[in-house]
């Protein structure tokens, strides 16, 4: 039914790798300054940072993929949707169910039983829409549902920044072995929760 993963690509894991050796090679030459009392290396501390934080946001995208690919084949559907809905920041939430039955955790929304279409899915976040503030189950190829109301993070429950949303997903990770899709109604951030920590992705990184 699926798909291989794509979590053996070379190609990928290459291009992992070089950026890995290149922000490496980059803190050497910053450890080499170190001791130059007359060279400042905020500069290049912040650079790191952002270095950094690129790679990991490639690397999600990637290992995204490695975890739904034995369970969906639309992931190209489902990565779609949330770049078009990152780019209008409708915010949304999207759980794919893999072994753990999620049913019986979840409060039930309203039945679909519809293939995983993009547009079907950007059709139930629109602003308004009766549905657009729960969450959408996702089954193998299916979308079983929509309104699904999810268990909040306890853990999450001090962060001020976290929105509903950005809990509701960790929680339900927290819970079982879902991955959930998330994206930011303020930001448009895209983000995926995975065994109770959250992972920011670049959507256009993912589409194949």
């Amino acid at each position: 039914m699926t798909r291989q993963a794509d979590c053996d690509s070379s190609s990928m894991r290459q291009r992992l790798k070089e950026d890995l050796h290149r922000v490496a090679d980059r803190m050497n030459r910053t450890l080499t300054r170190f001791d130059n009392d007359s060279v400042c290396l905020l500069a290049q501390f912040a650079e790191i940072r952002t270095e950094i934080k690129q790679i990991e946001v490639l690397a999600s995208s990637f290992y995204l993929d490695c975890y739904l690919s034995p369970f969906t084949e639309k992931f190209a559907e489902l990565t779609a949707s949330v770049q078009h809905l990152s780019d209008r920041r409708y915010g949304a939430l999207i759980v794919i169910e893999r072994e753990i039955p999620l049913e019986p955790i979840i409060h039930s929304g309203v039945a679909v039983d519809a293939r995983v279409t993009h547009a079907l899915l950007e059709s139930l976040f629109i602003p308004g829409a009766p549905l657009h503030d729960g969450a959408v189950l996702i089954r193998g190829n299916q979308i079983v549902s929509a309104g699904n109301v999810l268990p909040l993070s306890q853990a999450a429950a001090g962060e001020r920044k976290m929105g509903t949303r950005h809990r509701a997903a960790l929680g339900l990770s927290e819970l079982t072995d879902a991955v959930v899709l998330v994206v930011s109604e303020e930001t448009g951030q895209a983000s995926f929760a995975v065994d109770g920590d959250l992972h920011p992705i670049n959507v256009v990184e993912t589409i194949h």
